[in-house]
């Protein structure tokens, strides 16, 4: 393709990984249409911001995010503007008549037409706005952006992303996910495990499988259960580890339980949101289980994976949550000993049952319950990974820490510092010295290295890698392969 035609796309991503991977299929199809990427509104024919409206702030950052973008126009009037994702969906009527700027609108379900609404953009039309949310009873591929026959053309990274089921039928209620990503559909096997290979061929080692919940993975469709997708994706040669979000406690099966031991690549950590610690609040919630049914399923796991790294989601202040609530819910934090867990205030959402609900706790208690939670998690937190400090762990490395490559880290006897995770998907940083092993860094990236622990942070580990393996690279079955 001739670099002189190419147009620019800047892509702006919020939220979950789930809009991560739309924006990269968005970016796939744009390709096609001419159009390479850019970080800077500043050179960009068309900006994309790909939205989420799971909570208020999140859907205060869009509004303020399109509003710069509005300014900007007004000395780029060529510029074209899209607003894609939840607050689209949810918000398209509020988007048009604040930001006359805006030219596309478009929903959850239908970005495979984006290519034809920003031909007809190019070709003069203006302020199309595209919400419908269509239900065939299946997630047909028509219904979801087509792969990329290029995987290298994707950002970067060891691990990717693939989402393997859109929307939900849980109807939680402090939730807007079905109302703006519709009902649950899911993926055809086959053609998930197609991705996958394009991926690892791309040079992916690490694969994420993405659903609002994975747990009920085809049952509408009656296709393959998710145990027995996570096999298929085992058996792609290539894949190092295996990865999945999200699942719901309802919905863990034993058969899901077993599959981490099982599945070889299956990574030894799950994230399973409780949402809160109280069965009153649950209910509430429409979470469909209790706090006993829950650690049961926690007891499963771990008699399946002992060491088995598990994180959660907490929502504090929901409606009605009492002290005494609020209090169980810390004393689960406890008796799980979660890894992290993401922790959020509540707050109303458009068509969220629990918009509707009395005994709203205020905003002051609420900021103080959020602390506390967060306070009594660190503790946690910290308890886990000094328990590590001595430790030899398999980590993935994914590249170079933050401050990796700094002055102050080459004044240091020659030393990089790299990053990855272990299969428990705990952050490690490490340090090794090029100067006295073959392996040059970059050769790490993408392979699976022995890690020595040697202090413990609050969100990560420090490591160092020993001299004697720095000249050898490791493969996730712990084969070895010497360096050239």
């Amino acid at each position: 393709m001739n670099e002189e035609k190419l147009k620019k796309v800047m892509i702006q991503t919020l939220g979950c990984q789930m809009n991560v991977y739309d924006s990269e299929r968005m970016a796939d199809m744009l390709f096609l249409l001419g159009y390479e990427p850019t970080d800077s509104p500043w050179k960009a024919d068309l900006v994309i911001v790909n939205t989420c409206a799971i909570r208020e702030k999140a859907e205060q950052k869009v509004f303020s995010s399109v509003g710069r973008l509005c300014a900007i126009k007004q000395r780029r009037p060529r510029m074209k503007i899209a607003v894609a994702g939840c607050v689209a969906q949810q918000q398209a009527e509020k988007l048009s008549a604040r930001f006359e700027g805006v030219d596309l609108i478009l929903g959850t379900r239908v970005i495979h037409k984006l290519p034809d609404h920003v031909k007809a953009l190019e070709n003069g039309e203006s302020r199309i706005t595209d919400v419908e949310m269509p239900d065939s009873g299946g997630l047909s591929e028509e219904n979801c952006p087509p792969a990329a026959q290029d995987y290298r053309r994707r950002p970067g990274g060891v691990s990717r992303y693939v989402t393997i089921m859109r929307g939900c039928d849980n109807f939680c209620s402090y939730c807007v996910v079905p109302y703006v990503r519709g009902r649950e559909n899911s993926r055809p096997p086959g053609r998930i495990v197609e991705e996958v290979r394009g991926l690892v061929s791309a040079g992916a080692g690490e694969v994420v499988l993405l659903g609002q919940n994975v747990n009920s993975y085809g049952k509408k469709e009656k296709l393959c259960s998710f145990a027995e997708l996570l096999e298929q994706v085992n058996d792609v040669e290539g894949v190092e580890r295996i990865r999945f979000v999200t699942s719901h406690p309802r919905d863990l099966s034993d058969e899901l339980a077993a599959a981490f031991s099982g599945v070889k690549k299956l990574c030894n950590h799950l994230h399973l949101p409780v949402q809160s610690g109280a069965d009153p609040v649950l209910k509430r919630m429409n979470r469909k289980y209790t706090r006993d049914a829950y650690l049961e399923r926690i007891e499963k796991l771990r008699s399946v994976s002992p060491d088995i790294a598990v994180t959660t989601d907490v929502i504090v202040g929901f409606p009605g949550e009492t002290r005494q609530d609020f209090e169980m819910t810390l004393d689960l934090l406890e008796q799980v000993g979660f890894d992290t867990l993401f922790a959020f205030e509540y707050s109303d959402r458009p068509r969220a049952p629990a918009r509707k609900f009395d005994s709203k706790v205020g905003q002051e208690e609420k900021n103080a319950r959020l602390k506390q939670l967060l306070q009594t998690q660190e503790k946690i937190t910290r308890r886990i990974h000094e328990s590590l400090v001595g430790r030899t762990m398999n980590v993935l490395v994914e590249g170079y820490s933050r401050h990796g490559r700094s002055p102050r880290k080459q004044e240091s006897g020659g030393c990089v510092e790299m990053t990855g995770r272990t299969s428990e998907n705990r952050i490690v940083n490490f340090e090794i010295n090029p100067d006295q092993g073959l392996v040059q860094p970059e050769d790490l990236i993408g392979k699976t290295a022995p890690v020595e622990i040697i202090r413990a942070c609050a969100n990560s580990l420090k490591g160092k890698m020993p001299v004697e393996e720095s000249a050898v690279l490791y493969t996730s079955k712990g084969g070895k392969i010497h360096a050239a």
